[in-house]
């Protein structure tokens, strides 16, 4: 390796370590507001009552704290994949998957969120959802199926794909689960404005998605998607998109069941 390949290699790693030094340390300001926010929420008998919409805005505070203490983890996981990190272990994808639903929507539609979080049985839950127009649905097989993955990127992957189908939907979205050979299939469709098939890929790179897609409706950084497709064949999976001009999106989460025994 000559040296002009040296420095530019030694260049893009103190760039990338520069930027997840700068994430991780964004961790604890954001917990100092969302922690200050709440303590003026949970203890108004110490530190004073707060109107109705005193209330609201610091739920409002909080909501967006989390979220942004989201956005970071969702990088920091992309990373630690990039850096072969992985943390196996058993969970059940179903209801992973609604759980992070049930997050997505936290931001999104707190109403709806407020609402199902009320209900603990989740075929309950799961009526209220397709009523405002979000379907999730598995396979019966799925009911009782243990998946051996990294829990944490699983969620961020599905994070990514929901939020992008509830941000660009018309009216609906259908979120399915199955069992095909070994891998879990889920498959995220949205009604919005579509993509040319032209321009699949480039949804997928990083700050491409906004300039180079005609459905000017789809813009956006394309950041969650880019790191949710290197999450996803990290776990030694992949994401495929469907396009369509006029009918909306459908992205393809397959991911082995046992990462353990993928490889």
């Amino acid at each position: 390796m000559n040296k002009k390949n040296t420095d530019s290699n030694a260049k893009d790693f103190f760039q990338k370590l520069n930027v997840e030094f700068l994430i991780h340390e964004l961790k604890d300001p954001i917990a100092v507001i969302e922690t200050g926010a709440r303590t003026l929420l949970e203890k108004q008998n110490k530190f004073g009552s707060l109107s109705s919409r005193q209330e609201k805005t610091m739920k409002r505070i909080i909501r967006n704290a989390r979220k942004a203490r989201e956005m970071l983890y969702s990088l920091l996981e992309v990373g630690r994949s990039e850096a072969g990190s992985f943390a196996c272990n058993q969970f059940r994808p179903l209801e992973t998957t609604f759980e992070v639903l049930a997050n997505c929507l936290e931001v999104q539609n707190p109403s709806i969120a407020e609402k199902i979080h009320q209900d603990q049985d989740m075929g309950r839950a799961l009526n209220c959802l397709d009523s405002h127009g979000i379907s999730l649905s598995a396979a019966p097989d799925l009911l009782q199926t243990d998946m051996h993955q990294d829990q944490a990127k699983y969620c961020q992957i599905i994070g990514n794909l929901v939020k992008n189908a509830l941000h660009f939907r018309r009216e609906r979205i259908d979120i399915k689960m199955e069992n095909s050979n070994g891998f879990l299939s889920v498959a995220v469709t949205d009604d919005g404005p579509g993509v040319e098939p032209e321009h699949c890929e480039s949804i997928f790179e990083r700050y491409s998605q906004g300039n180079e897609c005609t459905i000017t409706q789809r813009q956006g950084h394309g950041l969650g998607l880019a790191g949710a497709r290197v999450l996803a064949r990290c776990l030694g999976g992949d994401i495929q998109l469907t396009c369509s001009k006029t009918e909306g999106t459908k992205f393809e989460l397959r991911l082995p069941i046992d990462f353990t025994n993928s490889g």
